[in-house]
């Protein structure tokens, strides 16, 4: 068996290259969503097509199946795109292409099942399936849209809203 030999500086050469670049994959700067405190996530979007989005603190950045939506953010949908979200409370919310939603307000209380839910429908469309808080107080879900305020009474329906802008 043989040892192969390096001189000092060729060690050196190799060991600052490989520094260099491992800080360089450190310091590569992704978009991550600001930090959110954990009370504050209401939702989850379950599945998500084409381009949507969540903007949040300011920030915009790509939504994907899996991520935590928190209060007051809001979800846009590009002319491709599409995504259904399933909150805290179990209410579903699927939203089509050209679509902007805002999440207002949203109060749960696992044990009784009370709270409030608030959204506002800027544009686009979204179809709704509501969820435990409608079921023990039917008044405590609203939806704005830019010509109405809808009180949800039911359990499913679909509403599209004009840009307004």
């Amino acid at each position: 068996m043989r040892a192969k030999i390096y001189r000092m500086g060729d060690v050196m050469n190799r060991i600052s290259v490989f520094a260099l670049a491992l800080l360089a994959a450190l310091t590569v700067q992704t978009p991550v969503a600001p930090a959110v405190a954990e009370d504050n996530l209401i939702g989850q979007a379950k599945n998500v097509a084409g381009a949507v989005f969540v903007e949040r603190a300011g920030s915009r950045l790509p939504l994907k199946a899996g991520d935590r939506l928190a209060l007051t953010d809001t979800v846009i949908t590009g002319n491709d795109g599409s995504a259904g979200i399933t909150f805290a409370d179990n209410s579903m919310m699927s939203l089509g292409p050209d679509t902007v939603l805002a999440l207002e307000r949203f109060q749960f209380n696992s044990t009784t099942n009370e709270g409030v839910f608030a959204s506002r429908l800027r544009s686009g469309t979204l179809a709704v399936k509501s969820g435990k808080i409608v079921q023990q107080t039917p008044e405590a879900m609203t939806i704005r849209t830019p010509a109405a305020v809808l009180g949800v009474r039911g359990t499913e329906f679909v509403v599209r809203a004009d840009d307004d802008r």
